[in-house]
């Protein structure tokens, strides 16, 4: 009997190490056939019982047809996909995890169709309740990943804007961290270009003798708001400006140790507004990959990738209009140029395999291109498929309940911390409503507050469809009816009080009694709850 105690990864992928074994026997000649398992719905929502289809099961082999097709007419053994799926199924292992196979009676489709034994679920769903869901992580093909999330501009607040990006990105870092890969979490902030020589030249107007306290700037954004009036408006503070771009370039300690400290001030607001999310980030910025990149762009030269054009040093990609610039008229360098050498430094210095990029939909061509290139000069397979790979996950707008871009009534762009204040308020005003405030201290009511506020924006962001715009409502989102993270979180806290009041030790109980799916809905649970690693897998795959 195969050792499936031993065995990890979801459902499907160990199911697939057993039809393995039986396409090897079967066809002994053909080492390159891969065991295609799907799981079986039932088709009918009105069914009752366990969930199961009492034909096809819970789970197919669908490699039949596609042999039959490949030795049709060769001189096979085999007079259809029929005795194919027969001898597929005759040739499984033994093996706990199935009670039973049989063939599907569609024709000519001969799926293998499998039913998990009931005493093999409830075995594995004791198995998770005393060695953790960790067990069942799904073993993909990668160790090492970069995700690129949040990437906030240097003196400029987080806006809702961010809020996506932040939220859909640590969500796939924390599920590839539960798939045993390696997860470099990377905050690639815009802390480098031209708009910090007009930030400089402001903050040495406003504080000539060099002391320069976060009091004394005050609101970031305010303050880079008045050195871009400046820098428009007044040509000896933009010549100024520009001259500051080019001594902080070359390394002057005065002009490196102004822009140390906007990026200082800048850094400790965004981190807490992390620690509110629960989100931890590497910071590698722009500034970090500048050093790498006359090194990049030499190598493209190589390859013969870089071309002048109209006083530039651009890459064409074919299909688009607009090549890539690399290297402006004036000599410098920008977004694509330090996109290019982040790819290079994460592939070749951090040797990832798998480069996830997390950013709204309107970077899509960006993306394409900067890839298309990085294919060129060999770094990235040509196919998609394979390894390293980079992706562009991206997202939708967050919009109001107008239909437009989430903003205040003045139209500015809603400030991120502002718009966590006024989830955490809401929550707590719904708590006093309930009278809460009678039974728990102050700390109490606001970490709830801030448990359920913070929550219920993260989940009304992630239950969307990514790919889509979706109207923010705070009604909505909080409401305790209905698909919310408040439902949820009632749901959990209604659980934990009926195990309170059982008097009932929980633990003790997991480790010495006998889990028993004796119900048809409980080995609907049971199953369910075994095939989240498939869930994890296929938002990847």
């Amino acid at each position: 009997m195969v050792n499936d105690i031993e065995t990890c990864g979801s459902i499907k992928q160990q199911l697939a190490k057993l039809f393995r074994e039986s396409l090897r026997v079967t066809l002994p000649g053909e080492l390159d056939v891969h065991p295609l398992i799907a799981p079986c719905h039932c088709q009918d929502p009105k069914k009752k019982g366990d969930g199961q289809d009492s034909k096809r099961g819970d789970y197919q082999c669908n490699n039949a047809l596609g042999l039959w097709s490949k030795f049709k007419g060769k001189g096979t053994r085999f007079e259809g996909p029929a005795p194919i799926a027969e001898a597929i199924k005759d040739n499984l292992p033994e093996s706990e995890i199935i009670e039973k196979c049989s063939i599907s009676p569609d024709k000519p489709r001969a799926f293998v169709n499998v039913f998990l034994s009931r005493q093999w679920i409830a075995k594995s769903i004791q198995r998770m309740l005393i060695d953790g869901i960790e067990i069942w992580a799904p073993k993909l093909p990668v160790k090492r990943a970069v995700v690129d999330f949040s990437s906030p501009n240097i003196a400029k607040e987080m806006h809702v804007g961010h809020l996506r990006s932040t939220i859909i990105g640590d969500t796939l870092a924390r599920m590839l961290e539960y798939s045993n890969v390696e997860v470099l979490r990377r905050n690639h902030v815009g802390d480098w270009g031209t708009q910090f020589g007009m930030l400089i030249e402001y903050l040495f107007e406003k504080f000539p003798n060099g002391e320069v306290y976060d009091q004394a700037i005050g609101d970031l954004e305010a303050f880079y708001k008045a050195s871009k009036l400046r820098f428009d408006s007044d040509p000896a503070f933009k010549e100024k400006a520009q001259r500051a771009v080019v001594s902080l370039q070359a390394g002057e300690e005065k002009y490196r140790n102004a822009w140390a400290k906007i990026c200082e001030i800048s850094r400790t607001g965004y981190e807490k507004l992390y620690q509110r999310l629960g989100v931890h980030l590497e910071e590698k910025g722009e500034s970090f990959y500048n050093p790498y990149i006359p090194g990049v762009l030499e190598m493209l030269s190589k390859h013969g990738l870089i071309k002048e054009s109209e006083g530039a040093r651009v890459i064409f990609i074919e299909g688009k209009k607009v090549p890539l610039i690399v290297v402006k008229k004036d000599g410098g360098y920008n977004y694509d140029s330090t996109d290019l050498a982040a790819l290079w430094y994460r592939l070749k210095e951090e040797k990832a395999e798998w480069i996830i990029y997390v950013t709204d939909v309107g970077q899509r061509e960006h993306f394409e291109m900067f890839f298309a290139a990085a294919k060129r000069a060999g770094w990235l397979p040509a196919e998609d498929n394979k390894y390293p790979r980079a992706s562009h996950v991206s997202f939708g707008l967050v919009l109001g309940e107008d239909g437009k871009r989430f903003r205040t009534r003045s139209t500015e762009t809603i400030k991120l911390v502002d718009l966590l204040d006024e989830a955490k308020s809401k929550c707590k005003a719904a708590l006093i409503e309930r009278g809460k405030d009678k039974d728990w201290t102050q700390e109490e009511l606001d970490k709830t507050a801030e448990a359920v506020g913070y929550g219920a924006v993260k989940y009304a962001d992630l239950k969307n469809n990514r790919t889509t715009n979706y109207t923010f409502s705070f009604d909505q989102m909080l409401n305790d009816k209905g698909n919310t993270a408040v439902y949820l979180l009632y749901a959990h806290a209604r659980i934990c009080s009926i195990i309170r009041k059982s008097g009932k030790d929980i633990e003790g109980l997991i480790k010495s009694g006998t889990l028993d799916l004796a119900h048809d809905d409980e080995r609907v649970l049971g199953l369910h709850l075994l095939q989240f690693p498939e869930v994890i897998w296929l938002i990847f795959f």
